[in-house]
């Protein structure tokens, strides 16, 4: 007697699945031109004393390369944390950040947020002015204020930083396009553009080709334990 033979259910398969984002890494800008006049006013004496500093360098350069002017630079300044002429500026940054950290779902109940650095940056008039891949460590939230800037001008390119990702990517089948598969993104940038991201982001910026002026502040905040500010603060 043959024995039957088992039929085989055919698998049900979901007619839709559902997708769920985790992980996620903001970007955050907007526009607050109010505050461009009167920052890149005050900005002025800090970039001629950060070109008076790297002068003597440039020439040394131009001298050994046989080159002229000062391709390739950027002139960054010193601290402008505790100028009252950016104080404005520096409290609606601590503000913003406190907020879009409560906005990722931290609780800063038990932490104070200080902008910790806040500089301000102009590339090269003849060009070549650029910044490397970097993250800035021991900082929560970071940032840019555009004072001089067009789309003639470099722009800030932000990088993937989930490093397992990036070491097992896919080409991307059309890179005009944001997807799932892009690796880097970049904002063009106007006067007033204001951009937040967490400090762990990876973000460069392009070359500059020095055909307008780029002059940016740029700032980091962190957030610290209350409980830490109260031992500072007793001894």
């Amino acid at each position: 007697m043959k024995k039957k033979k088992k039929k085989i259910k055919k698998p049900k398969y979901p007619q839709q699945l559902n997708r769920e984002d985790y992980f996620k890494c903001p970007i955050w800008f907007g526009d607050a031109p109010e505050f461009v006049s009167e920052i890149d006013k005050a900005s002025d004496k800090y970039i001629e004393a950060a070109k008076k500093t790297m002068q003597p360098d440039i020439d040394k350069k131009n001298k050994t390369n046989k080159t002229k002017g000062d391709l390739g630079s950027v002139y960054h300044s010193t601290t402008l944390i505790g100028d009252p002429n950016f104080k404005v500026l520096t409290d609606y940054i601590g503000a913003t950040s406190y907020n879009l950290l409560l906005e990722m779902g931290f609780d800063m109940s038990g932490h104070q947020l200080f902008t910790t650095e806040m500089w301000v940056q102009e590339f090269a008039k003849d060009g070549g002015g650029h910044h490397t891949l970097h993250t800035h460590w021991n900082g929560h939230m970071s940032g840019f204020y555009f004072l001089k800037a067009s789309d003639k001008t470099s722009m800030p390119l932000f990088e993937d930083p989930r490093a397992g990702n990036l070491m097992n990517l896919l080409p991307e089948s059309d890179k005009s396009k944001v997807t799932y598969a892009s690796s880097a993104v970049h904002y063009k940038v106007q006067p007033g553009r204001m951009i937040f991201f967490p400090s762990y982001m990876p973000h460069q910026y392009i070359v500059d080709m020095g055909v307008e002026p780029f002059r940016f502040i740029h700032f980091n905040c962190q957030a610290i334990p209350k409980g830490v500010l109260n031992v500072v603060q007793e001894k």
